[in-house]
């Protein structure tokens, strides 16, 4: 008996070693490849926040984006993203953080994308969370979608689909996609492609892709504003400067195992809510929270300058260097705690800006002395000095000027992503 005991403690420990054995995954971990940051606050600007003036019978200017959904019913939402970095497995994450009631999401479809809203033929997989093909989504939550056995190469399109098939009543969004989204009626999310759809530039619900990737594979986010976001650079070509650092860093073998995650939001502020929740608020979410994350650059800052300088902003919006510096502070502080190294980057010129005075550089400079100088980050990138006009420090150069004297334009993008030294991520 005391034999047969022995034995079968034996065969168990056995059993346990061989579970604990690592096979060839272990040397895999998830990285976020793609992101987008979702809008949490409501999004109805105050009134102190007025457009700029315009010459009497000017017509308003366009509409940055094209109009999307209020809601969905019965209809499948097609949204295209690009990987950074490549894997062997896919999982999605999806977010009703904007959500007042519980989302019901019919299907969930990825696949490689070919063209428009086509798919690569062979490549759509059913994504499933925990097990089942179909999920619910409490209001404020994200989840997590199984393993997906698709193998997804650096800088390639995806084109992910969610079938909506309930009446949706509040729509968890990031609005400046610049992909096109395309929604056609019914359950199409297998569909190889959705003739006659609708069209939107504005991610709905989904807010990351992670990869399987190597142990030494790692995550950059970009966290910013409008500029981060790729505001004025071309929509379908992704020439935003986080787009061009991930292609910059997989040109070079000995930086391509970094991925590059980009959560900017439009009218972004670092102290106080306006559109979207302030990144000081919406930190935890949109940086440490992301898989795999070793680098941020800290790109924040222009809107609570420019706020400031609004003709009826109340006192209470308005915001000084000295503060400003101090948010962006404890921002570094919270990246260095998780062990997230943190490349600043310079407020770029904005001479021409109607928002533009003396005070509004003044405080512009004060923080782009301290981004440089303070010893706070561990790297900076000098976008100020890449962009601006040699003739007129306060503005951007002409040629990188996309016309409203504060965004870049494609060219300008292309500096600010040569603008940051890669050879720091090939240590």
């Amino acid at each position: 008996m005391q034999q047969r005991f022995g034995a079968l403690v034996l065969l168990l420990l056995c059993r346990v070693c061989a579970a604990q054995t690592p096979d060839d995954g272990a040397n895999l971990h998830w990285v976020g490849s793609w992101g987008t940051a979702q809008q949490l606050a409501a999004e109805t600007l105050p009134v102190w926040v007025v457009p700029p003036p315009r010459e009497p019978n000017e017509p308003p200017p366009p509409p940055l984006l094209p109009p999307y959904p209020a809601s969905f019913s019965n209809q499948t939402v097609r949204m295209i993203v690009r990987t950074s970095i490549g894997g062997d497995g896919l999982r999605l994450t999806l977010s009703n953080a904007l959500g007042m009631d519980t989302l019901r999401i019919g299907a969930v479809h990825v696949a490689l994308r070919e063209r428009d809203s086509a798919i690569v033929a062979g490549t759509d997989r059913t994504v499933t969370f925990s097990g089942r093909t179909s999920l619910s989504v409490e209001p404020g939550a994200l989840v997590v979608s199984d393993t997906i056995a698709l193998s997804a190469p650096a800088l390639t399109e995806l084109a992910v689909s969610l079938y909506l098939p309930n009446q949706t009543r509040s729509v968890t969004t990031h609005e400046f996609a610049l992909n096109t989204t395309y929604v056609a009626a019914g359950n199409a999310a297998g569909a190889a492609e959705l003739p006659n759809a609708a069209q939107n530039r504005t991610y709905f619900w989904l807010t990351g892709v992670e990869v399987l990737a190597p142990t030494q594979s790692a995550a950059i986010v970009a966290f910013g504003d409008s500029i981060t976001d790729g505001v004025s650079t071309t929509s379908g070509t992704h020439r935003a400067w986080p787009a061009l650092l991930a292609a910059k860093l997989q040109a070079n073998p000995a930086t391509s195992h970094w991925a590059v995650v980009n959560a900017g939001i439009s009218g972004n502020r670092v102290r106080r809510d306006v559109i979207g929740r302030s990144a000081l608020g919406r930190f935890d979410r949109d940086v440490l929270a992301r898989a795999g994350v070793k680098w941020l650059v800290l790109f924040e800052g222009i809107n609570d300058v420019t706020f400031s300088a609004l003709p009826n902003v109340p006192d209470t919006q308005r915001t000084t260097a000295d503060e400003l510096i101090g948010a962006l502070e404890q921002l570094v502080d919270r990246a260095h705690a998780r062990d997230i190294k943190v490349m600043g980057g310079t407020l770029m010129p904005m001479g021409g800006l109607w928002l533009h005075n003396v005070e509004t550089e003044a405080m512009r400079q004060a923080v782009n002395e301290w981004i440089r100088t303070s010893g706070t980050f561990d790297a900076v990138a000098d976008f100020d000095a890449a962009t601006r006009d040699p003739g007129q420090r306060a503005r951007l150069l002409p040629d990188f000027d996309s016309g409203d004297h504060i965004h870049p334009n494609d060219a300008g993008n292309a500096a600010m992503a040569d603008a940051i030294d890669t050879t720091i991520f090939a240590r």
